[in-house]
């Protein structure tokens, strides 16, 4: 019986190889193809939205899409056959956006207008850092990551004093300006004040009294400081975050790459490399 299942075994890990390693050259090659399929995949999506190609070559683009939604289907269930830990992989960010990009294309059998979110396709050339041998810049994407999320207690004190500022000041110009300048809430004001402290400045309210110009041109002043507050938190603890040399080497249980060059064991389920 053991025998009977070797074969099977060693396709799986073949397969898996090819699929989520990149220091092959049989990976390298299943990697091109598949970020060139992306592209194409997402230039047919874009070309149906345009009014005179999507009219005349409706048809064929839309053969070309279901060509697409069926290989990408298809890659998508090898990769759940061949890695060792498919629930870990569905529940990856890549595993969550390989499965959205092809869910809109069956959607849209139940639910027109879908087929313009496979744009989300895109997300999948990132995979390209791992081509390309560029796995050290998603070491240094994890470096941020870790500081942003190290960061957030602080951010969300940050956030919450922010909205409180904006709550006040919305008050305040609904006494001053009141409904006859546009003020005609203190949500309306609160909207203004979010747009002015964020120097963003539509114009589609504004103040007409003096009193009125002047808080808001504490609030514009007010705006610029703020607006150094999270880059400076974040700052701080990305000059905190260690960096380490990083492999382009998938992991064959959980599908994660990114772990150390002298590695032997993955970070994140702790199978061996």
């Amino acid at each position: 019986m053991a025998e009977q299942h070797e074969p099977e075994g060693d396709l799986r890990l073949r397969m898996r190889q090819v699929i989520f390693d990149a220091d092959t050259g049989a990976a390298r090659t299943f990697d091109i193809v598949l970020l060139w399929t992306i592209v194409a995949s997402v230039t047919v999506v874009m070309l149906d939205s345009v009014h005179g190609i999507g009219t005349r070559y409706h048809r064929e683009l839309y053969i070309a899409e279901w060509c697409f939604t069926i290989i990408f289907t298809i890659e998508y269930a090898l990769r759940i056959w061949s890695v060792g830990q498919a629930i870990r992989y569905m529940t990856s960010f890549f595993g969550l956006v390989d499965l959205l990009s092809i869910l809109p294309t069956y959607v849209g059998l139940l639910f027109g207008g879908t087929e313009s979110l496979m744009v989300i396709r895109s997300l999948r050339l990132l995979r390209v850092f791992r081509v390309l041998k560029l796995a050290h810049l998603v070491g240094e994407a994890r470096v941020l990551m870790r500081a942003v999320l190290a960061s957030r207690a602080k951010i969300s004190v940050f956030i919450g004093s922010v909205l409180v500022m904006t709550a006040i000041m919305g008050a305040v110009m609904y006494l001053v300006e009141g409904p006859e300048h546009g003020f005609t809430s203190i949500p309306r004001g609160m909207y203004w004040a979010i747009v002015t402290m964020t120097t963003v400045g539509y114009g589609d309210i504004s103040p007409q009294t003096n009193l009125g110009q002047f808080i808001a041109s504490i609030v514009m002043i007010m705006g610029y400081g703020i607006i150094a507050v999270p880059t400076g938190i974040v700052s701080v603890e990305l000059a905190q975050a260690t960096r380490a040399e990083i492999t382009a080497r998938g992991c064959g249980e959980c599908s994660e790459d990114g772990h150390d060059l002298d590695a032997d064991y993955c970070k994140y389920c702790g199978a061996a490399l």
